[in-house]
């Protein structure tokens, strides 16, 4: 298995994916960044990743405990229905979560989803869909994410409860 230094090593077309690992792991001096700066160079290292891009999902807005995402309708996200599958509206939400977390967390430390319940409530086959989270709870190993899912009408797509796992850098060595 790959460590996190070893994958920083290679370089995605179109994601720098060192400098987010250097982020992350204080090299581009984290603690002297204000929180805005910070926020702000998660922000768009974020939607440069491959998943966002695979999705089109764009980061918005990140806060301390918020953060709102959005992703346009496209075929591609469809089932044989012509229909958003349901995958990538739970992809959108979960995203929205971890990036309202980031904002409450160190830069060192690691989260990953444990925990997520969604709710569906009408089908998306047209416009962009805009994921609004914010974390309910927070404590020293765990915190929990609320998000709202809406169409551009505003209209409630999906609601989702997600809780996470927070790994300090006390407790690194038991990361993979």
């Amino acid at each position: 298995m790959l460590t996190l230094n070893q994958i920083a090593i290679f370089k995605m077309k179109g994601y720098d994916f060192i400098d987010f690992c250097r982020l992350l792991n204080h090299g581009l001096e984290v603690s002297s960044m204000d929180e805005e700066k910070y926020l702000k160079k998660v922000r768009e290292l974020s939607n440069r990743s491959p998943y966002y891009r695979l999705l089109k999902m764009e980061v918005l807005e990140i806060q301390k405990g918020k953060s709102i995402i959005q992703m346009p309708f496209r075929k591609k996200l469809t089932h044989p229905y012509g229909i958003v599958h349901g995958g990538a509206i739970a992809s959108l939400a979960d995203s929205a979560v971890a990036m309202a977390l980031i904002g409450l967390v160190k830069p060192s430390d690691r989260i990953t989803t444990i925990e997520f319940k969604i709710n569906f409530f009408t089908s998306i086959s047209q416009g962009k869909l805009t994921a609004q989270a914010k974390i309910i709870y927070k404590g020293s190993k765990t915190a929990v994410g609320d998000v709202e899912v809406s169409n551009e009408a505003g209209k409630l797509v999906a609601k989702v409860i997600a809780t996470y796992m927070i790994q300090s850098t006390e407790d690194k060595k038991s990361i993979l």
